[in-house]
């Protein structure tokens, strides 16, 4: 089905680029590296079975669960306006 001046397809392609995008961004956060015996916040010491879990961990679970409480704004916007297309 055409969608104007979209290829076939266009959509599901834009779909699958933004999961693709969210994925590495959210592998990206992920910890790496030598993690620490205390949390960089508080310096409580982190479990081992979260060290062992999760290597390169900084921070305790309680510490990681309020940095995870904080907004992220870091979205791509595939839309553009209709506008700019036209152009």
């Amino acid at each position: 089905m055409a969608n104007g001046w979209a290829p076939d397809g266009a959509v599901q392609d834009q779909i699958a680029d933004s999961i693709t995008d969210a994925v590495l961004s959210a592998r990206a956060r992920l910890p790496s590296g030598d993690g620490l015996d205390e949390c960089e916040d508080c310096g409580e010491d982190i479990p081992a079975a979260r060290r062992n879990a999760l290597p390169g961990a900084r921070t305790c679970v309680a510490c990681q669960g309020e940095r995870d409480k904080r907004p992220a704004f870091a979205m791509i916007n595939r839309r553009g306006s209709k506008d700019s297309q036209l152009r």
